[in-house]
């Protein structure tokens, strides 16, 4: 990632030990910023942000956003919060309501303790589920926004509360909407994403699963150019009041990922197995990102190279302390 100025000298990272928060608070010190790393730890893992333990310009906080108590008091002195905390799209079906007190409640809770303490500038983490089944394609910012699953629906009912805040408050506020984030210190139980799962089973012996025919499309994004969205969001005075696309543009079948991890761990000999279709399952993706791209973002990531990463990295955490999977 090139060098940015970075305009704020102290940051409030959300969720600052998942996966995309554990690399947005490696990128912020390493722009010198003050950061606090606000986390329960209930899907984040120490692991991801213990090689930053020692750097005396990180605290880490265990905290939970749908406690407002608990958290208000982290924002005093704070430019700069990502709010990049959520209950995931995978835990949705399994408990709605911990999905709507995580994603709405909680996102209000954080934006109440921005306001309060006079936070800067608020960079909101959404989802390209709030859009639901497309109307047309590509779908820009402008694409009705009718979620089809719990998750899309509390993620929407967030992005609302952030236009909310910034029309009564003037709080400086941006959304970025994410589409099918991957990368190292993606979780690869099966509540996280497609690509660390495909390649855990693959290094298990395993065969890719793929619910449907493998012809959904996705348009994949390599963690470090969302942080590098995130970076710029808060940057930019034109990303004020704005919601973006973050979506490489990169058009990928399942089919084809699962294809090519296959070939990347040389392992054609796993037949790939299909499954009935999960519910609410959008099949296709055609995401504009020419808006984010106006305001300077390049996604530099090709989709080979990302996933050569990934897979490097889920060697090395993953393959030595194997799962006991039981074949299917």
């Amino acid at each position: 990632m090139t060098q940015t100025v970075f305009p704020y000298k102290t940051a409030l990272v959300t969720g600052g030990s998942g996966f995309v928060g554990s690399h947005l608070v490696e990128e912020l010190l390493r722009l010198h910023v003050q950061v606090i790393c606000l986390d329960n730890f209930s899907s984040g893992k120490w692991e991801n942000i213990r090689r930053f333990q020692d750097d005396p310009r990180l605290t880490v906080v265990e905290a939970d956003i749908t406690n407002f108590e608990e958290i208000s008091s982290w924002f005093e002195n704070i430019d700069v919060v990502f709010h990049q905390a959520v209950s995931k799209n995978t835990v949705c079906m399994k408990n709605p309501r911990l999905d709507l007190k995580t994603n709405a409640e909680g996102t209000f809770n954080v934006l109440e303790a921005a306001r309060i303490h006079g936070v800067k500038k608020f960079v909101h983490a959404s989802t390209g589920s709030v859009y639901g089944e497309p109307v047309y394609f590509p779908e820009n910012e402008s694409h009705p926004t009718n979620p089809v699953s719990f998750y899309g629906t509390s993620k929407l009912a967030a992005e609302k509360y952030c236009t909310v805040f910034g029309h009564l408050y003037g709080m400086d506020i941006s959304i970025l909407r994410y589409f099918h984030v991957y990368g190292p210190r993606q979780e690869d139980n099966d509540d996280g994403g497609v690509v660390s799962i495909f390649i855990r089973r693959v290094l298990n012996n395993l065969p890719p699963v793929i619910f449907g025919d493998g012809s959904q499309l996705r348009s994949f994004t390599y963690v470090k150019d969302v942080v590098k969205s995130n970076i710029l969001a808060a940057s930019n005075p034109a990303a004020r009041g704005e919601v973006y696309n973050c979506a490489s543009g990169i058009k990928v079948t399942i089919q084809e990922l699962a294809e090519l991890i296959l070939q990347k761990l040389n392992r054609k000999d796993l037949q790939i197995q299909y499954r009935d279709w999960k519910p609410g399952d959008i099949k296709y993706f055609d995401i504009d990102n020419g808006k984010i791209k106006n305001i300077g973002m390049t996604f530099d990531w090709e989709f080979d190279e990302g996933i050569q990463q990934t897979i490097q990295w889920l060697q090395t955490n993953v393959s030595g302390n194997r799962r006991k999977e039981v074949p299917e």
